[in-house]
């Protein structure tokens, strides 16, 4: 994904929110969804509408017209269409590949050569190297993720700590592929040089990630203990080769993915590409009818082979089923927007730039920022740009290089795939098929890289101190 996200200003010839009118709306926000969907499962989208009313009588009482609002939510919105368009294509890609028999294939082949003791292990390594290779979470976890998912079903083991496997792993080439728009946003947000970001992110995310493989590869000990599965495995391979005809030519729709994002190709007219080649194996091997196909890449595919743990597993993908997706992604970026507008973030981020009096305490506070913004916009762009803009002169001040700043807000921005609002969350939960409530736990290098960057920063260890002025050149 490679849109750049930039904030949306607040009108300063209207008046700054106050402490009350910057906190109701978040106070709101944290209630209605602690309360109203993590413990009363009520429908996210219409809590989210409602937190967006609230923050627009704020907005209102400020001085702000409709007009104004509304403006801002549609600014928020588009601003978001990029990301989008992907997520629509990813359905239109999963359906196909599916179609064409080649999920399928990944599966039955992954069966038979995957141990179950180093399942989790493996999924979260493999997606880690592919998503360094792509720079691309959401493609990594619609591709090989889900191959992974199904792998993980017919082992037997619990879904919730595969998809935080796949998550772990598909944001370590977020935070550091040089390919990767959000690596690349945090360097420039914070004014230094991409590459001396990923080198010195990798203090943090190496000790991260080898502590989620050691809990992959405790759990999935007990898992293999407990789970031997050897009919499970029997039927599903049986099923599939009964259901699918299998040939080395269905590897084509992931390889022109992999091959065509690492050559830096736009993401959309790559899964197209895609998807198109899947739908052309499918006629060709499957003996489906193009009209089929056509419905598969809309509806999604429906697998009917009669047994139920693979007619689970392989219905899934269309256009249709990521629109709930992205309608909740727009409930959100109405509330973002909003919030943006009036002046209620720019409002919470000053005060907690307060706090910042010494080097450990001002990386605290870009952490606290980082996560706050994601928290409340869902964006994790946006979590990293404007924590970037706002902290880059105190950095400079305190005499801190600003690659510590991107390795912060980098480090923090990852947390927005285990938020249930947010649209990488939704992104996650609606392609694996598992609740962000459920594997947002196992997502473990999701929330280590960031504690591991405060404590770095409370004994300022491996926080480099500034060099130069001019920090956008190697070396800095």
């Amino acid at each position: 994904m490679s849109s750049v996200i930039t904030e949306i200003k607040p009108d300063n010839s209207k008046r700054k929110p106050n402490m009350w009118e910057a906190s109701i709306p978040i106070i709101v926000m944290a209630v209605l969804l602690g309360g109203g969907y993590g413990y009363m499962q009520l429908p996210v989208e219409m809590l989210l509408i409602m937190a967006s009313f609230v923050a627009s009588l704020i907005a209102l009482r400020l001085g702000y017209s409709w007009k104004d609002i509304e403006g801002a939510i549609i600014q928020a919105i588009a601003k978001g269409m990029p990301a989008q368009m992907i997520i629509i294509i990813v359905g239109v890609m999963i359906a196909s590949w599916i179609a064409s028999g080649t999920i399928p294939m990944l599966i039955d082949y992954g069966l038979r050569i995957v141990s179950p003791s180093f399942f989790l292990v493996t999924a979260s390594l493999v997606c880690a190297i592919i998503s360094l290779i792509t720079g691309t979470p959401y493609g990594t976890a619609g591709t090989l993720g889900i191959a992974f998912m199904g792998i993980g079903h017919g082992l037997g083991i619990p879904l919730a700590p595969v998809a935080g496997a796949i998550v772990a792993g598909c944001y370590i080439g977020d935070k550091l592929s040089p390919f990767s728009a959000a690596a690349n946003l945090a360097s420039a947000a914070a004014k230094c040089y991409v590459m001396d970001v990923s080198q010195h992110m990798l203090w943090t995310t190496v000790p991260a990630f080898a502590i989620s493989l050691v809990v992959y590869w405790v759990v999935g000990s007990q898992y293999a203990i407990m789970n031997s599965g050897a009919d499970r495995i029997l039927l599903i391979q049986k099923t599939l080769q009964g259901n699918f005809a299998y040939n080395g030519l269905l590897l084509l729709p992931p390889l022109i993915v992999f091959f065509l994002t690492f050559r830096r190709k736009p993401a959309v007219p790559v899964m197209l590409l895609s998807s198109s080649v899947a739908i052309i194996l499918a006629m060709w091997f499957q003996g489906k009818g193009l009209a089929s196909v056509m419905e598969y890449c809309v509806t999604g595919y429906k697998s009917a082979t009669g047994i139920a743990v693979v007619d689970k597993l392989l219905s899934r993908g269309g256009l249709m089923n990521m629109m709930s997706i992205t309608l909740i992604t727009f409930c959100a970026f109405a509330f973002a927007g909003i919030i943006q507008k009036a002046g209620i973030l720019d409002f919470i981020l000053q005060k907690i730039m307060k706090f910042a009096k010494t080097p450990g305490k001002l990386i605290a506070a870009a952490t606290a920022s980082s996560l706050a913004t994601g928290l409340l916009t869902g964006n994790a762009y946006l979590s990293v740009l404007m924590p970037g803009e706002l902290f880059a002169p105190a950095f400079k001040l305190k005499g801190l290089a600003a690659k510590n700043l991107a390795r912060v807000t980098g480090e923090a921005h990852i947390i927005v795939p285990i938020v249930p609002w947010a649209i990488a969350g939704v992104y996650m939960s609606g392609t694996l098929g598992v609740s962000t409530w459920e594997y947002a736990p196992w997502a473990v290098a999701n929330y280590a890289g960031f504690i591991i960057t405060l404590i770095y920063g409370w004994f300022g260890f491996k926080t480099a101190p500034l060099k130069r002025e001019d920090e956008t050149q190697p070396g800095s």
